[in-house]
């Protein structure tokens, strides 16, 4: 694919803003609490494929409007339907939610979530799903699925989950359903900080604007390596990380840092 330009974003079920080289995407029904439906999933999905093909998006940002994050999956528009559904339209719909997470972890840039009040079901997914997170104390992670009778294994959760914060806690979540203070999720790492409320936007965007000005090629190279070796052993990896490493010692970012450091300068990243 051609690279795309800021134009092809025109996202309808939520609000996205584009400042100093970050994009941020914020779920904005704060009325219920910026639950997900089958249209959002999708656009969600879609809007993540594109901005890897965006030179000018550096890193991204997610949030929620009226202080809550996001409650999940909306009962009404997705849940009940659910319940009506033959298997064929539930596997079309667990795998498109599914595929977001994809589309999260194979963009390059990294993601930031922003997190505030209520971050439950498909929204501690997407929590989850991002490079850094940021949350209040205030904050409540909730990995619900068993409380509406489904197991907890739901987009990605059963492997991606334990990596973050370890296999006991997140099975215990996993299990029960019941929500992760924000002082269990910065001491149990799935948090990287706490702000408060009014703040925590402001937070994440001020270290979204530091990694953009980053070398945006190495950070896309961290962050491929940092999903892929997961199904690697160490040997493996190893020569993975030495394969990235020397492509990234080709870049010109590379040869600026140099240039920078022998003239006592601090770098200017151009992202080539």
């Amino acid at each position: 694919m051609t690279s795309l330009t800021l134009d092809d974003i025109k996202p309808v079920h939520f609000s996205w803003t584009f400042e100093e080289h970050v994009a941020t995407i914020t779920l904005n029904r704060p009325e219920r609490k910026n639950p997900l439906t089958f249209e959002s999933y999708a656009e969600l999905r879609d809007t993540f494929h594109k901005v890897q093909w965006i030179n000018e998006i550096k890193v991204i940002v997610i949030t929620g409007e009226g202080g809550n994050f996001c409650s999940g999956g909306d009962v009404h528009e997705i849940i009940g339907p659910l319940t009506e559904m033959d298997m064929k339209d539930l596997l079309n719909f667990t795998r498109m939610t599914g595929d977001l997470v994809k589309a999260m972890r194979k963009c390059p840039q990294p993601l930031i979530a922003a997190i505030d009040g209520i971050c439950a079901g498909a929204g501690a997914i997407l929590a989850m799903a991002s490079d850094l997170r940021y949350g209040t104390p205030e904050s409540m992670i909730g990995f619900l699925f068993t409380r509406v009778g489904l197991a907890g294994c739901d987009m990605g959760a059963c492997a991606m989950l334990p990596r973050i914060i370890g296999q006991g806690r997140a099975a215990e979540l996993l299990y029960t359903g019941r929500m992760m203070t924000s002082e269990e999720a910065i001491n149990w790492g799935f948090y990287n900080a706490i702000a408060e409320p009014g703040d925590v936007l402001e937070t994440a965007l001020t270290q979204a604007k530091r990694l953009a000005k980053g070398p945006t090629f190495a950070h896309g190279m961290t962050k491929k390596m940092l999903h892929q070796e997961w199904s690697m052993g160490i040997d493996e990896a190893i020569e993975a990380e030495a394969q990235a490493q020397a492509t990234c010692m080709q870049t010109n970012d590379f040869k600026r840092a140099y240039q920078a450091f022998v003239a006592k300068e601090k770098p200017l990243f151009m992202g080539d």
